[in-house]
């Protein structure tokens, strides 16, 4: 199992449906804190034709969240009009396997996206599925996500050292 990403964008909206189809994804699982959703529960710029452009081109998506705040998550869920997973305890399987089955497709050809390295990346690393991980949307954050913001901007800064050469 690896920390690092298969992928790095500065935010979701970067995600191409061709970039998927070059790499044989046909589904997303989505985070939804600081990566589609700001902590002030304002969504990332273009996310709804974002989602409608990828949706048009048949990739699958569904959230899957570690939030146990059901109406933020079902906010989300309810403006793209997809099915979610919430209190999904990632970096754990539970969460990711229940997104599997619902999506009806091999773990390699999905791709879970997320902010963090210690939920997301490790979550879908475990389950040998593609992990795209994004910035954050901004700085603010849950105090448990703070504490672990520091570590995770080192492991990222020696991963972008490594891809960029």
């Amino acid at each position: 199992m690896t920390i690092y990403p298969n992928f790095y964008f500065k935010k979701v909206t970067e995600i191409k449906p061709e970039f998927l189809k070059e790499n044989n994804i046909k589904a997303l699982i989505l985070d939804v804190d600081n990566t589609l959703l700001d902590f002030d529960l304002n969504y990332v710029d273009g996310l709804l034709e974002w989602y409608n452009n990828i949706k048009e081109n048949g990739i699958k998506c569904i959230i899957v969240s570690n939030s146990n705040k059901t109406k933020k998550v079902e906010m989300v869920a309810n403006f793209l009009n997809i099915s979610y997973i919430k209190f999904a305890t990632k970096p754990l399987k539970r969460g990711f396997k229940k997104a599997i089955k619902e999506l009806d497709l091999p773990e390699k050809n999905i791709a879970a996206v997320g902010d963090q390295i210690f939920t997301d990346v490790i979550g879908a690393n475990r389950m040998k599925m593609n992990s795209i991980l994004v910035e954050p949307l901004a700085e603010k954050d849950i105090w448990m996500t703070k504490f672990k913001r520091p570590i995770e901007n080192l492991i990222i800064k020696k991963y972008l050292k490594k891809i960029n050469g």
